[in-house]
């Protein structure tokens, strides 16, 4: 009984799996090529894979029938769900008086194999004739659905062409099919890979993947999709680590070899994501080695495989890692369901593909499961859709139950109902068709019906369907993960891409990602980001590279900038920026302390100034007063207070005549001060140094102060007025160094400095020569001269402008700190050298010092050992003598009074005419009578 059991179950399968026809009539001979077929006044051909591949294909030597193997579930779902979408519209009496037939073919996933399908559904009369002219062409298949892949479509068009037959799929997306001009008879239901590439470099853009790897079948799909993914991938800057090509048929002698190649190419990269451009049979068999190995990734899928159900069913599918990709928009259809739940032929028909998936679902064939399953068993996969109570159902083909619908996903046959419905608005047009009847042609040529197609536009389920210029649909993509559902995996929705505006949009913001088991999105980048204030220097390609910090002036304000900005006009930034800032504008503000002691410091220098003024008219009659003399000494203080004055043109933002005021006020104000000191020298020189008589006289008729005074003065606004004619100050543009933020605001005195360097080295020629003048006569008395005050009053202005010279020239950007410091130094150091002493003597001085005194300590200096008493003879109206105990008296040396005779006038004792005569060793007796002529002399001052 057992053995009984067994032979006839060995039977049965042997007969499923056998493709031998048992018809024989005319009619039904197509039966070897096509499996399935529905008659209809109008028939629809239906070329889509049920099997995955044709067995012993590299061993085909003879033109013998293809022998297909390993069932293909989900598209034979496909091909159920053309045939509902038929039988819903017929009975529905979409197209009245109508009926919709079917011829279905399967290509066994081969090109070759659907061409021999087109031929058995063009043929007429069993036959397809050559001609010249197909216009009047009309086989009995109008339009053919399908077919899966594009490789197969890519061939199938090309044939098509000559009859113009429409091929409409709801699969193939190679943006080669969107040529009209290569393929015009190919319409699809879904949009190009051209949108699908974007959708996929976009999504990798917007979760920062920039380095990832590509693995595509040699096939036209898998090329087309390549080229097609660079292009957008340079767009959206995602890099390349690697690109790898498989053969796209498993059953190639080198397959299982390359797909280990590139899995270990896979496993070496540090490329975390990875696109598969492949059908599911080479993706099941890379995922194999990856699970083998232990290999981690992020998966991006493509169409082909993106909703393939026995991947998601595969053993160890949840070690691969993440896997996310692009789906056509899908739908779910409950009269679909039901459909699939109580699976029949169609009534008038035949189908064998459903036959044999009953087989394999309610057959009972235990021996398949064994150590050693017979050689007509299917693959393992296969068997695991084998119902539990396979062995306890009499007869398969009369069996049914939900298997379909629980274990694939049918909303992804949303493309092929829609194509179906497609055809039959088209038909409604052609044929002319109302409510009650359909007037036109039923046997039409089949480029009519293109010709309606690429003009249809219909709704369903409340959407508006319509082919574009490419006789492409445009209705987007559906973003799906592939989540954890126990030891496999389930298909969830995560959002979707919108092909108009190329934007895609998430329905889940946390996503929780397997390689790091939370929503931390996992990593897959070339370098780290660039923050702001650096940018990129490419190494070998976009996504390779380092960062590097912008130069001063230039700025970068966001993440992974190529280039630095460059700062706009009036702002700048430092190395490394992230943002330009104004400029800082550096200049002496009156609110700064620096600005401000100086400020102080020359108001202090003017009312000391005035208070100086004060003291000299107070004590104006004074011996001291009358040395230093008064009216010179006042116009000093004029210069004095002027260059004091110029500092406060240094204070506050520059300007053009500020600049020049600056300049102008200093070089007249001083100058007027160093010439009358100059004058002071050159009074003291000629009074106490010996001369000749005729040059005594010649240098006494040069000394004529207010013309000296003026004359000095006067030059040197002369030299001003040409520096201010040929280069004059100006506001200096010169800008600052790069990484400077401080805008320097300052006076630039000419182009060449000549004018302002000839102005300085005037005072300074001034200053040294009253400098050796009074050096000259350093041993006269102070009580006669003022050569000591002279001395160091000059020496602290040579002193400080040699020091401002080096310093200036140095510190350019402290120029004008640098001069206003200068000009308070040297002025003050008049004041404390030249004015102050005064003041002191005038006021505090001593009663005991006599004129005979003050020449004996003279003489003493001059000549050690001259002991001799030195009398003066003076010509005092109302006073006889001049004695020793008279006090101190009045000398002055305004002026040197000269006879043409060579003798003296009488002077006064409040004269300014009084005569000193330093004799040598044989010094003639001074007379101390009124009146005295003294005649022996080699110099005479007036005192």
């Amino acid at each position: 009984m057992l053995k009984r059991c067994l032979l006839s179950r060995l039977l049965s399968a042997l007969i499923i799996l056998s493709s031998i026809p048992a018809h024989v009539d005319g009619h039904e001979s197509a039966q070897c090529i096509c499996g399935a077929h529905s008659p209809g006044d109008v028939e629809i051909g239906i070329m889509l894979p049920c099997h995955r591949k044709v067995t012993a294909l590299h061993a085909r030597i003879t033109p013998e029938s293809f022998h297909c193997s390993d069932f293909d579930l989900e598209s034979f779902v496909k091909s159920l769900a053309v045939i509902h979408e038929i039988e819903e519209i017929n009975a529905a009496r979409f197209l009245p008086g109508v009926r919709l037939g079917y011829m279905m073919c399967d290509t066994c996933s081969y090109a070759s194999k659907a061409l021999q399908n087109v031929g058995h559904m063009l043929a007429v009369n069993m036959s397809l004739n050559v001609k010249c002219d197909y216009t009047d062409f009309r086989p009995r298949v109008k339009i053919i659905v399908g077919a899966l892949y594009s490789e197969v479509s890519i061939a199938v068009a090309r044939l098509l062409n000559v009859y113009m037959v429409t091929l409409l799929s709801g699969t193939s997306s190679s943006p080669e099919l969107s040529d009209k001009t290569r393929f015009p008879v190919f319409m699809r239901t879904i949009p190009s890979d051209k949108h699908q590439t974007k959708a996929v470099a976009r999504f990798m853009h917007h979760f920062d993947w920039n380095w990832v790897g590509v693995v595509y079948g040699d096939d036209d799909y898998g090329r087309a999709a390549f080229q097609s993914f660079l292009r957008d991938a340079d767009v959206n800057s995602v890099c390349l680590a690697y690109q790898e090509v498989v053969p796209h048929y498993l059953d190639h002698a080198h397959s299982m070899q390359r797909i280990k190649e590139v899995a270990q190419r896979i496993r070496s990269s540090d490329a975390q994501v990875v696109l598969l451009i492949l059908k599911a049979d080479l993706v099941k068999a890379l995922f194999k080695e990856m699970i083998r190995t232990k290999t981690s990734r992020t998966w991006i899928a493509s169409d082909s495989w993106s909703r393939n159900w026995l991947l998601a069913q595969m053993d160890g599918i949840n070690e691969v890692g993440d896997i996310l990709g692009f789906t056509f928009i899908a739908g779910k259809s409950e009269s679909f369901d039901n459909y699939l739940k109580n699976l029949t032929a169609t009534p008038g028909g035949y189908n064998h593909f459903i036959e044999e998936y009953k087989n394999l679902r309610f057959n009972c064939t235990p021996e398949c499961f064994s150590d050693k399953p017979p050689s007509y068993c299917p693959e393992a996969n296969i068997l695991k859709m084998k119902s539990e109570n396979a062995c306890n159902i009499k007869d398969p083909q009369e069996q049914n139950d939900d298997y379909l619908v629980t274990a694939l996903d049918t909303n992804e046959t949303l493309s092929n109902k829609i194509a179906v419905w497609a055809i039959a608005n088209a038909l409604k047009n052609l044929l002319k068709c109302d409510n009650s009847s359909c007037l036109g042609e039923i046997n039409f040529q089949p480029w009519k019906l293109l010709k309606e197609l690429k003009k249809v536009k219909f709704k369903l389920d409340d959407q508006t369907f319509f082919f574009d210029d490419h006789g492409d649909f445009v209705s987007g993509y559906d973003l799906i993960m592939w989540e954890k559902d126990g030891q496999h995996r389930r298909f969830q929705r995560i959002g979707k891409y919108h092909i108009s505006d190329e934007q895609i949009k998430l329905d889940v913001m946390n996503i929780t990602w397997l390689s790091t088991t939370n929503a931390t999105i996992p990593q897959s980048r070339c370098s780290a980001h660039c923050p702001p204030g650096k940018m990129k220097k490419i190494l070998n390609v976009s996504c390779c590279y380092s960062c590097i910090q912008c130069t001063e002036g230039n700025y970068s304000d966001a993440w992974d900038l190529h280039d630095c900005k460059m700062c706009p006009n009036g702002t700048w930034s430092g190395k490394g920026w992230s943002q330009c800032k104004p400029r800082e504008l550096s200049y002496l503000k009156w609110s700064d302390p620096h600005p401000i002691t100086m400020m102080s410091a020359a108001a202090f220098g003017v009312l000391l100034l005035l208070a100086i003024f004060v003291i000299f008219m107070v004590y104006r009659n004074s011996p001291p007063m009358k040395r230093a003399e008064v009216r010179l000494s006042c116009v000093m203080m004029l210069g004095l207070a002027v260059s004091f004055a110029s500092v406060i043109c240094f204070m506050g933002e520059p300007s053009v005549h500020l600049c020049r005021a600056r300049q102008l006020m200093y070089a007249m104000g001083f100058t007027l001060c160093v010439s009358c000191i100059l004058v002071k020298a050159y009074r003291t020189f000629l009074a106490f140094l010996p001369f000749g008589r005729i040059t005594n006289r010649r240098l006494h008729k040069l000394y004529k102060p207010p013309v000296i005074i003026f004359l000095i003065t006067i030059l040197q606004g002369i030299i001003c007025l040409l520096w201010m004619i040929f280069d004059s100050p100006h506001i200096d543009r010169t800008p600052p160094p790069p990484e400077s933020m401080k805008k320097v605001m300052q006076c630039s005195e000419g182009t060449t400095f000549i004018g302002f360097g000839i102005m300085l080295a005037y005072i300074g020629l001034l200053a040294l020569v009253g400098f050796l003048l009074a050096f000259k006569g350093r041993t006269v008395p102070q009580e006669f001269s003022e050569t000591g005050y002279i001395i160091f009053s000059m020496l602290m202005y040579l002193f400080v402008w040699a020091c401002f010279v080096p310093v200036y020239i140095i510190n350019r950007e402290n120029a004008t700190t640098v001069q206003a410091s200068a000009i308070l130094v040297s002025s003050y150091g008049v004041i404390f050298c030249h004015f102050l002493p005064k003041c002191y003597e005038a006021i505090w001085e001593s009663k005991t010092d006599t004129l005979q005194s003050i020449l004996r300590r003279w003489r003493a200096r001059t000549n050690p050992d001259f002991d001799s008493e030195i009398e003066v003879g003076i010509n005092t109206p109302g006073m006889s003598t001049l004695s020793e105990s008279s006090g101190r008296i009045s000398t002055s040396s305004t002026t040197t009074i000269l006879r043409s005779s060579g003798t003296l006038s009488n002077v006064s004792l409040t004269d300014s005419g009084v005569v000193i005569m330093p004799q040598g060793h044989n010094v003639s007796p001074l007379f101390n009578t009124p009146g005295t002529e003294i005649r022996q002399r080699s110099r005479s001052i007036s005192l």
